[in-house]
């Protein structure tokens, strides 16, 4: 595989789509999940594994827990974006990039410049009162520490605007992307494994012959991939969208 080919293959195409998992935020200091440091494999100093204090029954029934766990190990509030991000962001400026389906819920695309971000998994950045629906942003969550966020106009539970164990991802935002995904004349896969669904089955939908997949471990995907790249995803994205 010669990355100067891949140059060229980028270079001459106008209706990129990006696909892009915890992997993209790592360079930023961001935890996966899965790999050998991710947060689904280290001691995390609770009672209960990460996917059971991460699930909506476990919030509904001790949200004081959720909101222990969840601000210590899912708002990174310094993080950066990385050259992965900004890679991209200028991408879509260039014209060339259509959109960014992302899993991550830390807003750092956005952060780095990029304006068509689909957000499968939600953000940590939009909150809303379970009661009367109103908006706040991370600070409110930020600012109640050691306490459940609550309404400063009802009263009601705020919960993250984020997509839980047991809780499905918005249909509209779905179709967006599938849509996305379907019209790329190039689809870049990076920073995920492609082991969680039903995000990672959006892949399916594209027929065209130039998927470039970006991941430092294997997936279940490399063998549909076009063009498959086991190196860091800041350095590939860099190289690819220059």
């Amino acid at each position: 595989m010669d990355l100067q080919e891949l140059c060229g293959l980028v270079a001459e195409s106008s209706r990129i789509v990006f696909f892009g998992g915890a992997g993209v935020s790592t360079e930023s200091q961001i935890p996966d999940f899965r790999s050998a440091d991710g947060l689904y494999r280290t001691k995390n100093g609770h009672a209960y594994p990460p996917e059971t204090m991460l699930s909506r029954s476990f919030f509904m029934r001790q949200p004081e827990l959720f909101y222990d766990f969840y601000r210590s190990r899912m708002i990174h509030k310094d993080a950066k974006p990385n050259a992965a991000h900004h890679a991209l962001a200028r991408l879509e400026q260039a014209g060339r990039l259509q959109a960014v389906i992302t899993q991550n819920i830390d807003g750092l695309h956005q952060a780095a410049g990029s304006r068509n971000v689909l957000e499968l998994h939600g953000s940590i950045h939009r909150n809303y009162c379970m009661s009367c629906s109103a908006g706040y942003g991370l600070e409110h969550i930020v600012q109640s520490a050691d306490t459940v966020p609550k309404c400063t106009a009802c009263g009601g539970m705020v919960k993250p605007d984020v997509v839980l164990y047991e809780e499905a991802l918005d249909s509209d935002l779905l179709e967006k992307a599938v849509s996305s995904i379907a019209n790329a004349d190039v689809l870049i896969v990076g920073g995920t494994s492609l082991t969680v669904h039903p995000a990672a089955g959006l892949i399916r939908y594209y027929e065209g012959n130039k998927l470039i997949l970006i991941n430092q471990s294997s997936t279940p995907y490399d063998g549909r991939a076009d063009y498959l790249i086991h190196d860091r995803i800041g350095k590939v994205l860099t190289e690819l969208c220059q």
